[in-house]
């Protein structure tokens, strides 16, 4: 029998006892004080310094050098964040059942024949022109063709966002076996799967995917650093993985997408 691990990444100490009624492990994020039942991104092995800059990626590393180790071949493990959650039904016919049986307990007999499971995807080319006007002028005078709503991709939206040119600086240190499918990939697709969200039943892919995207955010380090203003460049390397997840995984496994629900958790009465 395959058995689900979901860790449930939270940045509030108060949340413990709502992650462990709906059975999930409770994962403590950034520098706020937590009680000792968390696990916490900043013990053991862990880049737990560079939270602001990397998001829920410092527990990624942290789980990928201390815990994958332990992790049974035959679990799937997951990951979801107290403000957004996997339903327990692809057909997301359950919106009348409480928050706790609408999200997901069990590996559903549709995922026999995959290996990855993927958040439904967000699409980025129907931005109002009120914020093309705001943040995208630059982006637009170096793709004018981007006035159309057909031709707005991943990489339109990011160099809006995200700093012009960030992206290609970023893809051009990616490895050679990757590069250039992943540059076709933001330039041809205009969604991708929501939320650095995966569950995936193989540690030897859960462990390759960690060793290719630390590899290459090291090397953006070296090109954008830690000093850095605004919320869309704080994240840099959170919101280059959050492109770069969906890419990987769809290229080495074969991927099921399911949805994935906006909930905060503290807002939830469990009792």
């Amino acid at each position: 029998m395959q058995n689900l691990k979901m860790f449930c990444i939270c940045i509030h100490n108060e949340l413990l006892s709502k992650v462990k009624k709906i059975n999930y492990i409770p994962v403590g994020l950034g520098n706020n004080k937590f009680d000792p039942e968390w696990i916490k991104d900043n013990s053991k092995e862990n880049i737990a310094e560079k939270n602001k800059f990397y998001g829920e990626y410092t527990f990624h590393y942290w789980f990928w050098k201390n815990e994958i180790k332990n992790i049974s071949d035959n679990d799937w493990i997951g990951f979801c964040a107290y403000r957004r959650f996997w339903l327990n039904e692809k057909n997301n016919d359950n919106k009348n059942l409480e928050f706790k049986n609408r999200i997901l307990h069990r590996v559903p007999k549709l995922w026999e024949d995959y290996q990855v499971i993927l958040g439904d995807q967000i699409y980025v080319d129907d931005i109002k022109w009120t914020k093309i006007f705001k943040y995208g002028k630059i982006s637009l005078i170096k793709n004018p063709g981007a006035i159309l709503k057909k031709n707005r991709n991943i990489k339109f939206h990011f160099d809006m966002f995200h700093g012009n040119g960030v992206l290609d600086k970023a893809i051009n240190v990616l490895n050679e076996n990757d590069r250039e499918d992943f540059r076709q990939f933001v330039n041809s697709n205009k969604s991708y799967n929501q939320g650095n969200m995966f569950i995936c039943k193989s540690k030897q892919l859960i462990i390759k995917y960690y060793e290719t995207i630390f590899n290459w955010l090291n090397e953006c380090e070296k090109i954008f650093g830690f000093d850095l203003d605004g919320y869309g460049k704080i994240r840099i390397y959170g919101f280059l993985a959050e492109r770069f997840l969906p890419f990987w995984f769809n290229k080495y496994s074969k991927c099921l997408e399911w949805p994935i629900v906006f909930n905060d958790l503290r807002e939830e009465n469990l009792n």
